[in-house]
């Protein structure tokens, strides 16, 4: 007996070039809100990769270096230390 062939599920562009990615895929893909996915283009075919915890965790530590969220760089983990605790006394200063 034939089986019958299932069919990819479809998406449609929405406004702004968005699409919704079906439960299915999503699951399949274990892909969650906030996600990082790295997208290419080979040919026609558009792929979307979803990149790991780390990947992730270094996206948002970039997004802080471009939007200069930072400290350092330090020359030690004891000067870090220092610098924080710096930080945090001077911001108990401004609450009160």
């Amino acid at each position: 007996m034939a089986h019958a062939t299932r069919q990819a599920p479809l998406v449609t562009v929405k406004t702004k070039y968005q699409v919704t990615l079906p439960t299915s895929i999503r699951r399949k893909a274990d892909v969650a809100v906030g996600d990082v996915l790295e997208a290419n283009v080979e040919g026609k075919k558009i792929t979307l990769t979803p990149k790991g915890l780390i990947d992730r965790e270094l996206a948002f530590a970039l997004e802080d270096v471009r939007k200069g969220r930072m400290y350092g760089p330090f020359n030690s983990p004891a000067e870090m230390v220092q610098d924080m605790k710096k930080r945090v006394a001077e911001r108990k200063k401004h609450r009160t």
